[in-house]
């Protein structure tokens, strides 16, 4: 290549990626492909010039889990930042918004293009020059996921981080960034129920997966289970020997706290991050803490920021507009989503009440659309009885818009948010859109048909948004809900221009 710039890096990584039927695969699989998942990895790492045993160097904090081990991550990344502000601190997490450099961070700044590109094709010359394989099932090169993953290790081991905090792609047991021989710490967040009926796959399997990442002599943390996926997560802390486990529940001054993270279902996470945190510090850095909760520790959980999730987001070119991001995709997660949306805190604020409310959702993977918008509407329901509004629920929304997860409106993504994961015959006939349309007219026969909207691209839905603004008065306010996918989130960031305010 004559140039190395940002766009080649991502250009070429883009090459690296599935296709939707791998992609399903895997997802079904818990991120078991083969066999030989961790061995092909451990074969990568070697032809870049790395032993699993330099990994170790990077004194990783392990978390997976079904939903909450992004917040669990960055609150602990701010945690440590907070305590030790002299030290260097990588966090490593997926997936990106809007660029693809987000997933690799040095004191939670996603790393400079510049650099990005530096380690990108430093691991790719590598690979490209060292082909020597032991397995004659290995490609080349790995896919995506798992070339960030090496991108990220060696970055990490290049710039000398003193912590990393290593977020589990998929699963656990045969995920990527298992292949850390002895982490300092790992946790398992949160197993969602709602997988197992998803993914076909009963709990024991799903606690069987997570609770891969537990290691020998390493501390084992997780939070409150299911029985089933309790007791097999306790199975495996055993099985592998782990130096302890622990079960961590929320204290009185824990609840107390305002999290930099909303949501309710952000205190569990947090109780971990402070539990991993703590042990972290006193076994990587003998330093220990009588307060339960030490002031770092505190400022750092208040100041946590993690885009996409449970996050408001005043639209800079348009005072009246606030867009409400999060990145829901279970039934779990979107139940907290509207825990969070319908309270006096975020769409129910009294200030709000002349708005005119928009939905913009889109779900992949296979899920059932029907049932997530379900789980919305009746949650939406509950929620406006809790706090004794008067509103419907069928007439929460005023517009709804299911579209797909292309950025622009001539049919092309943004070079970071290119997707091969949705098959082109069905993207172009707006299938899945069409499909959510249908469930959400089934739901509420009642519901206007002019005010639903089936478009191509998140420009499309966007621009819907910015007539409605023009329609409404001075003093309407307008509310945007986006949810469904995190990947529909990055794309409204990048075409509603608010990567300076949400990101």
């Amino acid at each position: 290549m004559s140039t190395r710039t940002y766009s080649d890096a991502v250009d070429s990584l883009n090459s690296l990626q599935s296709n939707a039927a791998t992609l399903e695969a895997l997802r079904a699989s818990g991120g078991r492909m083969s066999e030989f998942a961790i061995p092909e990895m451990l074969e990568y790492l070697q032809r870049i010039g790395y032993t699993p045993e330099d990994l170790n160097r990077l004194n990783v904090i392990h978390v997976t889990g079904t939903k909450g081990k992004g917040s669990t991550s960055a609150f602990t990344d701010s945690i440590l930042r907070r305590t030790k502000p002299d030290w260097k601190v990588g966090l490593y997490t997926s997936p990106h918004l809007v660029a693809v450099r987000e997933r690799i961070r040095i004191n939670g700044a996603p790393i400079s293009e510049d650099q990005f590109a530096q380690y990108f094709f430093e691991v790719w010359d590598r690979l490209d020059n060292n082909t020597t394989r032991k397995f004659p099932s290995t490609s080349l090169k790995p896919a995506y996921f798992r070339f960030v993953t090496l991108v990220a290790f060696h970055a990490f081991l290049s710039l000398k981080v003193d912590a990393t905090i290593l977020e589990v792609g998929v699963g656990g047991t045969y995920d990527s960034t298992n292949v850390v021989p002895k982490p300092v710490v790992t946790g398992v967040t949160s197993l969602g129920i709602d997988h197992v009926s998803v993914l076909g796959r009963t709990l024991r399997e799903i606690a069987w997966q997570k609770g891969g990442i537990y290691k020998e002599c390493v501390p084992a943390f997780t939070v409150n289970q299911p029985e089933e996926g309790m007791t097999m997560l306790k199975e495996r802390a055993t099985e592998l020997r782990a130096s302890s486990f622990e079960v961590i529940t929320p204290t009185a001054d824990l609840e107390k706290i305002k999290l930099g993270l909303a949501g309710h279902h952000q205190t569990q996470n947090a109780a971990l991050a402070v539990a991993m945190s703590r042990t972290f510090l006193r076994l990587h850095a003998s330093t220990t803490f009588d307060d339960p909760l030490p002031e770092p520790f505190v400022e750092g959980l208040k100041r946590t920021k993690w885009p996409g999730r449970c996050q408001s987001v005043p639209d800079p070119k348009s005072t009246n507009t606030t867009w409400f991001l999060d990145g829901a995709h279970t039934i779990e997660s979107l139940n907290a989503c509207m825990e969070w949306l319908v309270s006096p805190d975020t769409a129910l604020r009294a200030d709000t009440r002349r708005s005119t409310r928009a939905l913009i959702f889109n779900c992949t993977g296979g899920r059932t659309g029907s049932a997530l918008l379900g789980v919305m509407l009746a949650k939406i329901g509950e929620q406006l009885k809790v706090h004794n509004s008067t509103e419907e629920s069928a007439k929460f929304f005023d517009q709804v818009i299911f579209c797909t997860n292309v950025t622009y409106s001539s049919g092309t993504f943004k070079s970071d948010l290119t997707t091969h994961a949705i098959p082109e015959d069905e993207l172009a006939a707006l299938k899945t859109q069409k499909d959510l349309a249908s469930a959400w007219s089934t739901l509420l026969p009642d519901f206007p048909a002019t005010n639903i909207h089936v478009l191509p691209s998140v420009e499309s839905a966007v621009k819907v948004i910015r007539e409605l603004e023009e329609q409404c008065d001075n003093e309407k306010k307008v509310q945007v809900l986006i949810t469904g996918s995190l990947h529909l989130i990055g794309g409204v960031i990048e075409v509603a221009g608010l990567s300076d305010a949400a990101l």
